[in-house]
């Protein structure tokens, strides 16, 4: 049987006539129509005012800090449950870090554990974060709305790292209607060849500051100054987002409200498929619409990794992809004696958690072939227990 994988990019016919069109104008690299057009197409798909293309989504989060005027020496509290990118774009700044445990009923930042700890380092006057970067993991929206209030309230600035959700809105209470990324001062998302939608690799920063956009574009385009010869007015960064990438882009967005349907039908499908069995499926809250980007279960045992391990070899033995989840950042090497705030919740996620095939092509077939394969795995656990 073909081997059916995790998650791939589903690019058809009108990225292929875009991404001639590009070639054939001659301008390939960062300079080109594609690029203003995929910002501003961009920008109103999420409904914010301004938006800038760059190389990734972690060069949109570093531009971020930048911005936010994070310098060696201060806090940026960051969720502990995410992939590498979020903090590494902290600590190029070369910040401190405070890492934020997930809460159980979305896997995101658990932003009552960061205020009780903020209300606690004001009453003894210690030093507080200069930012607060939420990741809405998986497709799952945070509690963006809490966390703005607790910025606001702070004095800090709020960054959604928005990479793995783009199209997700909350559905009802104070956000409702507004897409992730579009309530902090900056939101960042991933264009990288796995996520919902892809230019091959590439980020967008989003803001509804004019002076912040513009210089968000200065410093991703080597801060050159407008000049004869090559005037430079800063340390800028070659950040920028190619004219064929964004050709890409702007045949994919086109068909992105077509990918979050699909991906939400196929996880309508494993739940359902799985209710009933002792996996927990991924959050499904009532103030959320979640993408789903990467359908994830989480498997039971209490015994490490190994119930998890147990299932993603068992899949690969009948040819289906899996992915486990992150090893949480305060179990990562480099961030190991950074300060945390729990870290039970992140570290749960990962030994538990698995990634299921959810590609946007995914065949009715090819799902209940994984189906079928999670459920056997499932029954010959509970025989053997």
């Amino acid at each position: 049987m073909d081997r059916i994988p995790l998650a791939v990019p589903n690019i058809g016919s009108r990225e292929a006539e875009l991404l001639d069109d590009a070639i054939k104008s001659g301008f390939v690299s960062s300079v080109g129509q594609y690029v203003s057009e995929f910002e501003s197409r961009f920008a109103a798909y999420v409904g914010a005012k301004h938006a800038v293309a760059c190389s990734s989504g972690t060069a949109a989060l570093h531009i971020a800090m930048r911005l936010a005027g994070i310098r060696p020496g201060d806090v940026v509290a960051v969720s502990d449950f995410t992939f590498m990118a979020s903090s590494n774009a902290a600590s190029y700044q070369f910040a401190d870090l405070l890492l934020v445990d997930s809460d159980e009923a979305s896997w995101c930042m658990d932003v009552p554990l960061l205020r009780a700890e903020l209300e606690r380092r004001r009453a003894a006057g210690e030093r507080l974060p200069k930012a607060i970067e939420i990741v809405h993991i998986l497709g799952q929206p945070a509690d963006a709305h809490a966390a703005r209030e607790l910025a606001d309230e702070f004095g800090m600035v709020l960054i959604e790292d928005a990479a793995e959700a783009l199209g997700a809105t909350w559905t009802s209470g104070p956000l409702a209607g507004r897409h992730v990324g579009t309530v902090g001062h900056f939101g960042a998302y991933s264009f990288n060849g796995n996520k919902i939608m892809t230019t091959g690799g590439g980020g967008m920063l989003v803001t509804d500051d004019e002076d912040l956009a513009r210089r968000a574009k200065h410093l991703s385009t080597q801060a050159r100054m407008p000049d004869r010869g090559y005037l430079h007015d800063e340390v800028g960064f070659n950040y920028r987002l190619t004219n064929l990438a964004a050709a890409l882009g702007v045949a994919q967005l086109e068909r992105l409200d077509e990918f979050v349907q699909t991906k939400r039908r196929i996880a309508h499908r494993y739940s359902e498929a799985f209710s009933g069995t002792a996996l927990e499926v991924p959050p499904d809250l009532q103030e959320t619409a979640s993408t789903y980007w990467l359908y994830s279960v989480k498997v039971p045992g209490t015994d490490g990794t190994e119930a998890r391990d147990a299932l993603q070899d068992h899949l690969a033995h009948a040819g289906i992809e899996s992915r486990a989840l992150w090893r949480p950042l305060h179990m990562q090497p480099p961030l190991r004696d950074e300060e945390r705030l729990g870290g039970s919740v992140s570290e749960e996620l990962f030994r538990r958690g698995l990634s299921l095939p959810c590609s946007t092509d995914l065949r009715d077939s090819d799902q209940d072939r994984v189906i079928e394969s999670v459920l056997d795995w499932c029954a010959k656990r509970a025989l053997s227990g």
